[in-house]
């Protein structure tokens, strides 16, 4: 028999937990409460497994987790979506629990189950990152590149924000207006992704007032749509 490394996870409210996972088409596969709690959960052929929680940690101050590594992280995250969309009657994008959004190109999506345990399902051909920006790249399109990596594969929306409001106040008026048009789209997600609709009105005005050629209007309006594609899947 191989040698196996199962995660443990803590368990919470452990029925609550459960079924969380049951929504997302795993199977449980032992549930036990005395004489401590522990319960199992399996699909695909991996396992994780759910431990009594440490008194006096609450889910908003716990961050524990483990990485699954899949060949499709876009066909689990559309799955994901839809069953917690069905079970909730929204997709679950803030709070406990939740799920991280997905843009076309990415590698990895974190789910974050009602306990606070983070689970992120991780593309086995994933890219060698460069953070700081690729090092090819100057001024803006180098911005670009690091807020990328912070809001792809880190999940961290406030700091690609403000790397890239620094960028554009450092070398936005050296920049291209198809590299500002770049900046400011991916700051509308971002604000999408917040629920700030004014935040996103004001930039898509920006962008509107920017002096692109018709291809680079193409490149642009493909990135808003991604906006509208979010504001679709966070819909009710």
């Amino acid at each position: 028999m191989a040698n196996v490394s199962i995660p443990q996870l803590w368990g919470g409210d452990l029925p609550r937990t459960l079924d969380f996972y049951r929504t997302l088409g795993y199977t449980v596969t032992r549930e036990m409460t005395k004489p401590y709690t522990y319960g199992e959960v399996r699909r695909d052929g991996f396992e994780l497994h759910f431990g009594p929680t440490p008194k006096g940690i609450s889910a908003e101050q716990a961050y524990i987790g483990c990485l699954v590594k899949v060949d499709d992280a876009a066909r689990w995250h559309a799955e994901f979506s839809a069953a917690l969309r069905a079970h909730y009657g929204r997709v679950p994008a803030r709070g406990l629990p939740r799920i991280t959004r997905f843009r076309p190109g990415q590698t990895r999506f974190t789910v974050v189950d009602p306990v606070g345990n983070s689970v992120i399902y991780l593309q086995h051909d994933i890219p060698k990152l460069k953070y700081g920006g690729a090092q090819h790249l100057s001024g803006l399109a180098r911005v670009l590149d690091n807020a990328r990596n912070y809001r792809e594969f880190k999940s961290d929306d406030e700091a690609a924000a403000r790397i890239l409001e620094t960028g554009l106040r450092r070398f936005g008026a050296a920049a291209s207006p198809v590299e500002r048009g770049h900046a400011m789209a991916m700051l509308a997600e971002i604000a999408a992704a917040a629920g700030d609709s004014d935040r996103v009105a004001a930039l898509v005005a920006e962008i509107g007032a920017l002096e692109l050629d018709a291809d680079d209007q193409g490149v642009i309006a493909a990135e808003l749509r991604l906006v509208a594609d979010l504001r679709h899947w966070l819909s009710d």
